[in-house]
């Protein structure tokens, strides 16, 4: 059985709060996708309730704790030693257009340091977490890493920049040059799902630019109790403000790390 610490308890019984509406609106979108409207303005006010909810349950559970959130930004806390880290639906184009693909995420931070990430798909019912020292699980099946050493039997999930931001050449010209050596890519539109599947061994590596630290907080603790390396793209340690992510096993790391390095757009 897995350990669950007061701290993760109370992150696993928020998300699991938080998405049982979100289980609703999913029912939702399928009549707003034929309207004229469109779903936008109703995926907006999703996302924002969602938010409300994670902060309401975790702050009345621990509330000297700070916050940062996609919607609402910093939250100072009384506590400055601890802070929540929230995506209230990571994958929000996904659960616009109906693909049963997307998560909260929350991870905790204690002394600038991460040590509990929960990452929690409300309509599959997937729940990933992981404490520091504990492990990583997916609903409380141990996650491991994959073992390959090779590119070439291995496949690896990235990120494209959304339209109208910058990087589509680069994207394009990483995504060519490790397709040429791999088995594949796929790209799911989750960071912090891609992280979850990399730490289950469904992905042997993930890689992604432009991200927020909302993106990857639970899921870089989730890798590294599953035994994967991760870094930023440049080998370093700044993936929270650094905006890039680099993870895999511990034989992979390195060698995507060096093709990515040497791609030129």
């Amino acid at each position: 059985m897995s350990y669950q610490s007061p701290a993760l308890n109370v992150m696993i019984a928020a998300a699991r709060k938080a998405g049982r509406p979100l289980v609703r609106d999913f029912g939702e979108l399928e009549n707003l996708q034929i309207s004229m409207k469109g779903p936008a303005d109703f995926v907006t006010s999703a996302d924002k309730r969602t938010e409300k909810i994670l902060i309401d349950e975790l702050s009345h559970a621990r509330p000297n704790y700070g916050f940062l959130a996609e919607e609402c930004g910093a939250i100072e806390g009384k506590d400055k030693s601890h802070r929540f880290i929230i995506d209230p639906i990571d994958g929000t184009t996904n659960f616009m257009h109906g693909v049963p693909h997307f998560a909260i995420s929350i991870g905790l931070e204690r002394e600038g340091q991460l040590v509990n990430g929960v990452i929690y798909n409300p309509v599959t019912d997937d729940l990933y977490f992981a404490e520091k020292n504990h492990g990583a699980y997916l609903n409380n099946k141990r996650l491991r890493v994959t073992a390959r050493k090779e590119m070439a039997p291995s496949l690896f999930a990235t990120g494209m920049p959304f339209l109208g931001k910058e990087g589509h050449a680069r994207a394009s010209a990483e995504i060519a040059a490790v397709t040429s050596v791999s088995s594949g890519i796929r790209r799911f539109g989750a960071a912090s799902l891609d992280l979850a599947y990399v730490a289950a061994g469904r992905f042997d590596g993930f890689w992604e630019r432009g991200l927020q630290p909302w993106d990857v907080a639970a899921g870089i603790v989730l890798l590294r109790e599953a035994g994967g390396m991760v870094t930023d793209m440049h080998g370093g340690t700044d993936m929270l403000t650094g905006g890039t992510i680099l993870c895999a096993n511990e034989n992979l790391h390195p060698q995507l790390l060096k093709l990515l390095k040497g791609v030129t757009a």
